[in-house]
């Protein structure tokens, strides 16, 4: 059985148990996690064709085997600290389901961490932090092994103010 065969069978078998499989990885120290379902691949850190007039966590553009993909740096998206790209640091590829269409974009982390296949029972609703925090793409929150894992739902995590100078930046 090759290794995409033993992926398919995993995520197939979790489902069938009620199982949702998450990906996670590092920013800043804290595991956020994101639908497998939704990853394409994981890519080492590569330059991109910066686009002007972009905001600054909009890293700019590759070419992935003819689609033009934006890159997002998902730690100054959240308002971290930036960090400098080293040798554990990956682009995530991901499918965003919008409005309108479906859209591929990347999104640059500090390092992937592990996946964890979760029932819908351990993963709670993300507290209320009032309107001072925006907390509308954080999907839900799990503790895995005595640790915290935020989990994003990738298709709110971006306005729609930015969904437009994505969809600008892919034609």
């Amino acid at each position: 059985m090759s290794m995409a065969q033993q992926m398919e069978y995993q995520v197939g078998l979790t489902e069938s148990l009620g199982m949702n499989q998450y990906l996670t990885f590092m920013l800043a120290g804290e595991e956020y996690g994101v639908d497998i379902l939704r990853v394409q691949e994981i890519k080492g850190w590569d330059s991109v064709a910066t686009i002007p007039n972009t905001p600054a966590y909009i890293k700019g553009v590759f070419n992935l085997r003819g689609t033009i993909v934006p890159i997002i740096d998902l730690r100054e998206r959240f308002g971290l600290e930036k960090l400098g790209y080293g040798p554990t640091t990956v682009v995530i590829i991901l499918k965003v389901q919008g409005e309108k269409r479906d859209r591929i974009m990347g999104m640059v982390v500090d390092a992937v961490s592990d996946v964890y296949s979760l029932t819908a029972d351990q993963v709670k609703a993300s507290p209320e932090f009032g309107s001072a925090i925006d907390t509308r793409f954080v999907k839900g929150l799990a503790t895995v092994d005595e640790k915290l894992v935020i989990l994003l739902d990738m298709d709110l995590l971006l306005n729609s103010g930015e969904l437009a100078i994505i969809d600008s930046l892919s034609q």
